[in-house]
């Protein structure tokens, strides 16, 4: 005898199945299999990174080539300027010389302090064809021994021309504290009738080339001096001098 048909009951109300799980978050992980080519997880994006374009890495380029092609252009033209001023005026060093000195004042005070007063004669000669010099305001002199500065002046301001000497008379003045020993030294210096002394200047001054007047430049003169007294009461003469010119632009 044939088993009986087995019959199933089905759920009428049973729930609609679920929902698939949400994807998880794109880890560090994924992130280096996007960069290395791998593709990523269902449910990310790869984050795309802008490059530069090779447009612009191109303009950069020509923006820093006529840069520098300017300054090489600008470095050609000035060499070439000077190079042509110097074979047309031929430039030489003005000579500077400290012909003779007389000392209006040398005290000593109880406080050791030294009030001195310089009438100096300086020579200065311009040795150039086509070039004068003008001598301008704010110009600085002084005469020191050893480290200590005794008096200070300045330039009168003037016009040197051509192939000119000019003989100036310098007044410097002042006053400076000297400690017991630096005198002692003086003192046997004034004994043996060598004394040195150090004479320095900057004097602030314009070329003319020609009729081209150029900016301003500052001489800096520096002569070492030996005299034999800083008495008021003796004779002074000056047994050597060499001066040493700079030019600062």
């Amino acid at each position: 005898m044939a088993d009986p048909q087995r019959i199933h009951p089905v759920d009428v109300e049973a729930p609609p199945p679920s929902a698939p799980p949400a994807p998880r978050n794109f880890s560090q992980s994924d992130k280096h299999k996007v960069a290395d080519g791998r593709a990523p997880l269902q449910g990310t994006t790869p984050v795309a990174h802008a490059k530069p374009t090779k447009k612009k890495r191109c303009s950069c380029c020509r923006c820093l080539c006529w840069t520098v092609l300017t300054i090489i252009i600008l470095i050609i033209l000035i060499a070439a300027i000077a190079g042509i001023l110097y074979l047309i005026f031929d430039p030489k060093i003005p000579k500077y010389s400290v012909d003779r000195l007389r000392v209006s004042s040398f005290d000593v005070d109880n406080n050791m302090t030294v009030t001195a007063g310089f009438n100096m004669t300086v020579t200065a000669r311009n040795p150039n064809k086509k070039i004068g010099i003008y001598y301008e305001d704010g110009s600085y002199l002084s005469v020191w021994y050893t480290d200590n500065s005794l008096c200070n002046g300045s330039f009168p301001a003037f016009y040197q021309g051509h192939r000119n000497t000019t003989v100036l008379n310098v007044i410097l003045t002042g006053e400076t504290q000297l400690g017991g020993e630096i005198l002692t030294e003086l003192q046997q210096q004034q004994q043996t009738g060598t004394i040195p002394l150090l004479f320095k200047g900057d004097v602030p001054v314009r070329v003319k080339f020609g009729s081209l007047k150029l900016w301003k430049m500052t001489f800096r003169v520096k002569c070492n001096l030996v005299v034999n007294s800083l008495s008021t009461s003796n004779q002074i003469s000056i047994k050597s001098s060499s001066c040493k010119f700079k030019l600062k632009l």
